[in-house]
């Protein structure tokens, strides 16, 4: 019985190196199989893999697209107070909290203030060995419930006006559908025939940034707000964002427009902005969305009416009124040639006149 143990285990012993050998290969095919998928960038890290910025036009800080920041105006400078606002609703808001709300919390804090010392003063026990025994005043019960009332109903008024107001937006000229993805902004413009990504640039001195990424300058804004394409839109018309997600919820936010609008997947959120005063505007996502939180910069471009145009030509795209101007000119050449002067007054060509708006109708 020993020797048919000892054979047992020698048998074993023997198997095992080969049964071992024979798995030795796995591990080198699962690492030739996930090699190449180390070569792609995570989601966020790059401007676009497949186009180098060697092989994209040189940018020229100044033109369509590239506007020069204005320090102190659509940017973060330090400031404890509202960035200057550029939208009507902004404008509204910011009175709203600097005129009244502040004031309002001021007035109060001061008047508390007041209360407080004097009851410290005139009801210390040196002045007042013995306390009164008073536990109930009606006239100051029925002050100090119908103050706070009024004072409610005082910031209702304006708050339920600003709301309207915000809720209620006028016809759009321009709609741009905002994506929110895991970390980075994509944007359509559907009348317009234009939609790209938006990435944040990263310094010139990171570790992280790759060989096709422009590092940022200071002509493209602030570190963790400059982006690699902005959305450009025209100044003095109404433009309407249409906001949602495609992976987790986002926060598109925009200070200067007053604007913070939640991006949900499978919904469609709405809102809008109409901006004047031409420049370059920075936000960020503000919902906590993942490790990358913190890198998906949000950069608006306000430009005149004419290199709003431009722009959308460079990216491909065609404004709506060159595609109704078909319709004038194909009328405009069809009339010459029935207004001919060879053209004789025959029954059959006032027959033709007389069928148009029914031949328009059909």
């Amino acid at each position: 019985m020993k020797l048919i143990g000892w054979a047992i285990a020698l048998a074993a012993a023997g198997i095992t190196p080969a049964a071992a050998g024979a798995q030795a290969p796995v591990p080198s095919q699962a690492t030739a199989t996930t090699a190449p998928a180390t070569a792609t960038p995570p989601a966020g890290t790059a401007q676009d893999s497949a186009k180098p910025d060697a092989a994209q036009p040189a940018i020229v800080p100044g033109s369509v697209g590239h506007m020069i920041p204005t320090p102190g105006i659509g940017e973060p400078d330090g400031r404890k107070g509202i960035q200057t606002q550029v939208t009507p609703i902004g404008e509204e808001a910011a009175a709203f909290h600097n005129n009244w709300l502040l004031v309002l919390c001021a007035a109060i804090s001061i008047f508390v203030l007041v209360l407080l010392l004097v009851a410290l003063w005139k009801f210390r026990r040196s002045a007042n060995p013995t306390p009164s025994r008073n536990s109930h005043n009606t006239t100051l019960e029925v002050v100090w419930t119908l103050l706070p009332v009024l004072i409610l109903v005082a910031i209702a008024i304006p708050s339920i006006r600003l709301l309207r107001h915000q809720y209620s937006p006028p016809a759009a000229d321009v709609t741009v559908k905002v994506i929110g993805h895991q970390w980075y902004w994509s944007y359509e413009l559907p009348d317009y025939g234009v939609a790209f990504d938006s990435y944040m640039l990263k310094e010139a001195s990171d570790p992280t940034r790759q060989a096709n990424q422009r590092a940022r300058t200071d002509n493209d804004g602030p570190p963790l707000l400059a982006v690699d394409n902005r959305l450009v839109i025209p100044a003095g018309k109404v433009v309407k964002f249409i906001i949602t997600a495609d992976d987790v919820i986002h926060s598109f936010a925009m200070p200067a427009f007053w604007i913070k609008q939640d991006a949900n997947p499978g919904q469609l959120h709405e809102t809008w902005a109409k901006v004047d005063r031409p420049g370059v505007y920075f936000g960020q996502c503000s919902e906590l969305c993942g490790a990358r939180h913190g890198f998906m910069p949000i950069a608006i471009e306000v430009v005149p009416q004419a290199q709003f145009a431009q722009w959308v030509a460079q990216n491909g795209g065609k404004m709506p009124a060159a595609k109704a101007a078909v319709v004038p000119a194909a009328a405009t050449t069809a009339t010459p040639a029935a207004a001919a002067p060879n053209a004789q007054p025959t029954p059959a060509v006032e027959q033709s006149a007389t069928n148009q708006p029914a031949t328009a109708q059909n």
